[in-house]
């Protein structure tokens, strides 16, 4: 099972580690199954049905399940993040911006502080 789900992931995602997209895998670890038994599923699904439903079936749950993340998501941020990430990477990417932004204007006010005159005399007149 992966690091950083103790019983079963909150989503289902598609596994980095299947055979051919994750699906099968994804599937079988979001419902704490085993593998070999989902695929024997997906197989037999596969020649029951003449080949084209299943497949159709399979290649959809491929392009709309999101992929396993990468990094381990570890509390509920990380999983907005990510989750915002694979919707709208141009969202993501402006929500770091704008973080990172609000962190520049604190770092150059805590300068302006630091390196005011004032602060210089008042530290000089208070040691």
């Amino acid at each position: 099972m992966n690091d950083y789900y103790e019983e079963r992931p909150a989503r289902l995602y598609r596994s980095r580690d299947g055979m051919v997209f994750g699906v099968c895998r994804g599937i079988a670890e979001y419902l704490n199954f085993s593998v070999f038994w989902t695929r024997v599923i997906a197989v037999a699904c596969l020649f029951f049905t003449w080949f084209w439903p299943t497949l159709v079936v399979y290649f959809l749950a491929a392009l709309l399940i999101r992929p396993e993340p990468v990094a381990p998501l570890r509390n509920p941020d990380d999983c907005e993040f990510y989750n915002s990430y694979t919707s709208s990477r141009s969202m993501a990417i402006q929500r770091l911006k704008r973080a990172f932004d609000r962190l520049d204007r604190r770092i150059q006010r805590m300068e302006s502080v630091v390196t005011s005159k004032e602060y210089d005399w008042d530290r000089r007149l208070n040691s």
